[in-house]
């Protein structure tokens, strides 16, 4: 599952759920994805809500330039609901997905995508608790693993992230061959 040359920009907030970090940026790492880090700016270093986690931000929200970027990935956890009171990130979520890049999100991630207005008319899936959330935002809720609509990714919680990151890398390659057609 090859996708190198393929650049990801990661969202992270506090209290981010630790495995939907991790394990998406291992499987990223050994499809040859590069990744960076996006903060919110409230601090450099963030905190897994396990606290078996921590990462550096390498850059904040406000400083994205998305033409650098293939694709945003937005890990859940108490994270998603902390990133939405930054507005440079509900901004770049927002930008990215009307610029037609990837944008995936796992478990309460798809909070994040209700600030930014992008899941009206889609077909997305949530940790449970969201559902009516993204409902009542006008999405359409179905209850699988991993929900592709368009450009957007989304999955329901850790259990599914081998899906989920294989999803996102196998977008990542049809970028990658558009690249080179």
């Amino acid at each position: 599952m090859e996708a190198s040359g393929r650049r990801i920009a990661i969202l992270v907030e506090d209290d981010f759920e630790d495995v939907e970090l991790t394990e998406p940026m291992e499987a990223l790492k050994k499809a040859g994805v590069e990744m960076t880090i996006v903060g919110s700016g409230s601090k450099k270093t963030y905190r897994g809500k396990r606290g078996r986690a921590t990462i550096d931000a390498e850059t904040t929200a406000d400083k994205v330039d998305l033409d650098e970027f293939d694709a945003v990935l937005i890990p859940g956890g108490y994270a998603p609901d902390k990133m939405r009171l930054y507005q440079p990130m509900i901004d770049l979520v927002s930008r990215a997905f009307r610029m037609g890049k990837i944008v995936a999100a796992v478990c309460h991630g798809p909070q994040l995508l209700i600030s930014a207005d992008v899941v009206r008319g889609r077909r997305v899936t949530s940790w449970p608790s969201v559902a009516i959330d993204l409902k009542n935002a006008g999405a359409e809720f179905v209850d699988r693993p991993v929900v592709k609509d368009d450009n957007l990714i989304t999955s329901r919680m850790p259990g599914d992230l081998p899906e989920f990151s294989a999803a996102i890398i196998e977008e990542l390659k049809k970028v990658k061959e558009k690249a080179r057609s």
